[in-house]
């Protein structure tokens, strides 16, 4: 009995080793930045996979500097009528958050367009200690042409990735569909935390929802409306920009801040729409009374000073947000959402985002 059981389960184990890398498949590989890499709000970094050249730009502390090297936002476009799509990456840094699965963490997440919209087809992430073996996201596939895009780690560096596809097939870059550019700034929230794939941050799915390119800087914990970060977005090349910025600093930084955030992006983007959005509500309020009272010192905060703000400055815009339903059941740890969560948190500003955008030809 014991060897029936034992061959069950080294074959069941082989059947899955099968399934993640086909038999009498050779691969051809590209790098992924050859092709086209989009999400970047500087389109030029030493390190392609970089999304701030921490070089430089000054000022950032070393969790700062470790968030912005990663490839949170950043999506590589291209076409292909290979049957199996791998990746092969080399990794730097990998934030590991006990709340990110490693999907999100390392891994990578593919769309394919279908019927003129983009439609999930796969995403994966090697075990660890295999991270840099390659990864078979999808098989199987017929061979017509299709149109990919392939969300990178959330909360990993990455020197070098490789998209592989079969010997004999093609891969060329694939023109992007989304229209213009416009920057989010924020916190965990916008980088992705909690999520369970790349694709599922809330300014992928508005993405997704809009066809508006969404360049996000993402820096988890440390969206404070910093100086060095307002030289960061004021050197952008973009069309407008969205805030998740009340969510990282204490009521008394919001007051502090605030408007000489505004005043520096403002001198450097005339006539250019700034959307701000209030902080979500958090979970974690339900019975804590501290952290209740913080958030509501926070929340009122902002509410006061950005009734102001829309008066002072012209171009400048306040917007409320939601991540979760009637049952409050869409947290992950009492701070941040789940994939659901950050569904109705991308809805919950689609609409006003959109009808703000439009007084500037944008849509």
């Amino acid at each position: 009995m014991k060897r029936i059981l034992t061959f069950a389960i080294l074959l069941s184990f082989a059947t899955i080793l099968s399934a993640q890398t086909p038999k009498n498949v050779n691969y051809t590989f590209t790098e992924a930045s050859e092709l086209n890499l989009i999400g970047k709000i500087h389109e030029e970094t030493p390190n392609p996979y970089h999304r701030v050249d921490t070089v430089k730009y000054k000022g950032f502390t070393k969790s700062e500097n470790i968030q912005v090297r990663c490839s949170a936002g950043l999506a590589v476009l291209f076409k292909t009528n290979s049957s199996v799509i791998s990746v092969m990456a080399d990794y730097g840094y990998m934030n590991r958050n006990p709340n990110t699965m490693g999907v999100s963490l390392r891994g990578y997440d593919l769309y394919i367009k279908k019927d003129g919209e983009w439609l999930y087809a796969a995403s994966k992430a090697n075990a660890d200690g295999k991270e840099e073996q390659n990864l078979v996201l999808i098989k199987d596939m017929d061979d017509t042409m299709k149109e990919c895009m392939l969300y990178l780690p959330l909360y990993s560096e990455v020197y070098s990735v490789k998209i592989g596809i079969q010997e004999g097939a093609s891969i060329e870059p694939l023109d992007s569909p989304f229209r213009h550019r416009i920057a989010i700034f924020g916190s965990s929230f916008t980088q992705g935390i909690s999520t369970c794939r790349p694709g599922m941050s809330y300014p992928m799915q508005l993405m997704r929802m809009t066809e508006l390119q969404i360049l996000s800087l993402g820096c988890s914990g440390n969206c404070k409306m910093q100086p060095y970060f307002a030289d960061v977005l004021c050197d952008a090349e973009v069309d407008a920009f969205i805030f998740d910025c009340f969510s990282n600093p204490n009521a008394e930084m919001i007051e502090e801040r605030l408007f000489p955030f505004i005043e520096k992006i403002q001198a450097a983007h005339p006539g250019k729409p700034l959307i701000f959005q209030q902080t979500i509500y958090r979970e974690g309020r339900n019975f804590n009374q501290s952290t209740d009272r913080k958030e509501m010192e926070k929340q009122e905060m902002a509410a006061r000073l950005m009734a102001e703000a829309v008066k002072k400055y012209k171009d400048v815009y306040f917007i409320q947000t939601n991540a979760t339903d009637k049952l409050h059941s869409t947290s992950v740890d009492g701070t941040h959402p789940s994939d659901y969560g950050y569904t109705i948190w991308a809805e919950s500003i689609c609409k006003p985002v959109m009808k703000i955008l439009k007084k500037y030809g944008i849509k």
